[in-house]
């Protein structure tokens, strides 16, 4: 049981005068568990754990399941492979907004608060090859999860940023939409954490209200004219909410966009401002806020020329490499001093200038290492859903296997011809080793390794 702030009790019973005490119930139930797929990797959640079965869909969410129980995530490789991503089934709303507000063309998007990857691995999903996507977190050791998750997701129109929202000032008029996840007071994750309760107090939610608005005050240049901003929150404090979105109107004359849904668990906010509000007594997921507006005016995009940049110095991606990628012709090559990696050519120019005012740590995909002319490839491209598996020797293994090369041990050497072997678990690509002939080595990145015990697998 869950001891709860007296205070945040005291404002739910007037902020949900008849709903109240179901409310408060139900952050004592247990939190749903609920996975997103990647499309591109697997079609159905059919076989993918051997007791937790996909029970029923996510409504607003075309690919997306409950699970009647949680597994041992941890101990299923087509999550490592990024076959699927663990999410809250609320946050998933993002799809249902994002299929009405995005424009029909190839757009630029930034999620902006973006660590673990949830909404970030959702946006790209729905993306079109031509499109771009920045994923930013200002904290670096969250970043580099977000890192982790966007390399398994295996898209190459993605990079990966660590900065301010501040630091963006350059990017005015950039973007066609951008998300802001914002960081919150966190009551709507009563139910699944009690840091989050241990956290809480009033003078931290208007702590929260005002870093928000140094956030939105600080992106809303980067916006285009005409683009969306969709504004999101894991809490119900109004203050943190409705008046944010209020706040966006009267400070910048946005307008407010109503989302056509016919969701009958989602409640609708208390505000001029169109709103929606997830409840757990209600929806089956965690706490959830969420409205979009669109901007009016402002400035189209207009680069700076920076004389850093060099768009002479010619990259030659090595004949080894050419045939492991699909579509070559879609992609320009970069080099970062011994790596080679690849971005889609109609972006090159764009990233390139992000690359000179933003602290990027990935972007599209990573390659190989060159050392005197020897090829090693690097883990990225094994995740790719570029990677021409056709062209890859493969070896498939069995469950027992894959857990063994993703805890970075030794795994059985096959009789399978080639210098580099990818390992593939039901088709889902793992990770690279290099066959020696006689043993294999593993090349999965150490830090990324399982260290769970393996009993009775």
């Amino acid at each position: 049981m869950h001891t709860l702030p007296k205070a945040f009790e005291e404002r739910i019973k007037k902020q949900l005068p008849e709903e109240a005490d179901v409310f408060l119930n139900s952050l004592q139930t247990k939190s749903p568990t609920s996975i997103r797929l990647n499309l591109k990797k697997i079609a159905s959640p059919d076989n993918l754990f051997t007791d937790a079965l996909a029970s029923k869909r996510v409504e607003w969410c075309d690919k997306a399941w409950y699970l009647n129980q949680r597994p041992i995530f941890t101990l299923d490789p087509c999550l490592h492979g990024g076959a699927y991503y663990v999410q809250e089934a609320s946050s998933m709303f993002i799809e249902h907004i994002i299929k009405q507000v995005m424009p029909p063309y190839p757009i630029r998007a930034l999620d902006l608060c973006a660590a673990p990857g949830g909404k970030s691995t959702l946006i790209a999903s729905m993306l079109n090859n031509d499109s771009l996507l920045v994923s930013n977190e200002v904290i670096r050791s969250r970043a580099s999860i977000l890192k982790e998750n966007i390399i398994k997701w295996g898209q190459d129109n993605i990079v990966v940023t660590s900065n301010d929202p501040a630091d963006f000032k350059n990017l005015e008029g950039a973007f066609d939409m951008i998300l802001v996840d914002a960081p919150c007071s966190g009551e709507g994750m009563f139910r699944k954490d009690s840091v989050a309760i241990q956290e809480w107090s009033e003078n931290n939610l208007q702590l929260c209200k005002e870093r928000q608005q140094r956030i939105l005050a600080d992106i809303w240049n980067c916006l285009k004219p005409g683009g969306v901003l969709i504004y999101s929150t894991c809490t119900y404090n109004p203050g943190e909410n409705e008046e944010i979105l209020e706040w966006l109107m009267d400070e910048w004359q946005a307008d407010s966009i109503q989302i056509e849904h016919s969701f009958d668990t989602i409640t609708q906010g208390s505000s001029k401002a169109h709103c929606y509000h997830f409840y757990p007594h209600k929806t089956e997921g965690e706490g959830f806020f969420t409205g979009v507006v669109r901007k009016i005016d402002g400035k189209i995009y207009s680069p700076r020329k920076n004389k850093k940049q060099n768009h002479n110095t010619k990259i030659e991606i090595p004949t080894e490499l050419k045939a492991l990628i699909n579509n070559l012709e879609r992609y320009t090559p970069y080099a970062i001093e011994n790596l080679i990696g690849i971005v889609p050519s109609i972006h090159s120019e764009f990233i390139d200038h992000l690359s000179h005012s933003l602290r990027m740590i990935y972007r599209g995909c990573e390659l190989a290492e060159m050392n005197n002319r020897k090829v090693k490839l690097r883990h990225a491209l094994a995740l790719s859903q570029t990677l021409n598996q056709e062209n890859c020797a493969i070896y498939e293994v069995d469950r027992h296997t894959a857990l063994t090369f993703l805890r970075k041990e030794e795994i059985p050497t096959p009789d399978i011809s080639g210098n580099w072997l990818l390992i593939s678990y039901q088709g889902i690509g793992l990770g690279w080793c290099k066959n020696l002939g006689n043993r294999l080595n593993n090349y999965y990145p150490k830090e990324w390794r399982i260290r769970m015990e393996l009993k009775n697998i």
